[in-house]
């Protein structure tokens, strides 16, 4: 294991990112990421500055546990960085903060059930980094409502189990409606040159 600690929590980012919603959680190799300081975490991710505090020095779970937080290494964490989730990072800490891990594990937990089924009867081999985003962004009961209007849609048209780009391009929809209506963006835009 090496001189670090595992965190009893590797789903959940020292610095608040859902790692148990990271595409990268569910690969299949050698590249898969076991999570937040997991088992061979730092073979892998040898220098996050993040864990380098909050776990190899002070010996917590997530920064949210610090009496510094939010310290400067959050400075701009959230509002303009291109990887989508951590946007969601802060507000997650906030709410470990204020509720507590126990709560935080509870809803996330719930997220990372949706994720799964969501990849096991919705995925058609090409979604995964879509869905994983849609589920760390948008509110458990839109992807929820989301996931019954898909049923009930596919029910309607008599959409077979096995064709799943019927069933991706349905569910995809409504996830996007979602977002939309919150002003969620669950892809990057193009840069401008």
């Amino acid at each position: 294991m090496g001189k670090y600690p595992i965190k009893k929590y590797p789903t959940i980012g020292c610095c608040g990112l859902d790692c148990g919603l990271c595409p990268r959680y569910y690969t299949v190799g050698s590249s898969r990421c076991p999570g937040c300081c997991g088992s061979d975490f730092f073979n892998k991710h040898p220098g996050c500055p993040h864990i380098t505090c909050c776990v190899k020095k002070k010996n917590l779970e997530v920064c949210a546990e610090c009496e510094e937080f939010p310290c400067s290494k959050f400075a701009g964490w959230d509002a303009s960085d291109s990887f989508l989730t951590h946007r969601k990072s802060i507000y997650n800490l906030n709410f470990i903060k204020e509720q507590g891990i126990d709560e935080f594990v509870k809803q996330q937990k719930r997220r990372i059930e949706l994720l799964e089924i969501t990849l096991k009867h919705f995925d058609e081999g090409r979604s995964k980094s879509f869905y994983c985003i849609a589920i760390t962004l948008l509110s458990i009961k839109d992807i929820e409502t989301a996931l019954d209007k898909t049923k009930q849609e596919i029910k309607a048209e008599d959409i077979g189990t096995d064709d799943f780009k019927t069933r991706a391009k349905i569910l995809k929809g409504f996830l996007k409606d979602f977002a939309s209506g919150e002003g969620i963006e669950l892809k990057l835009r193009k840069r401008q040159k």
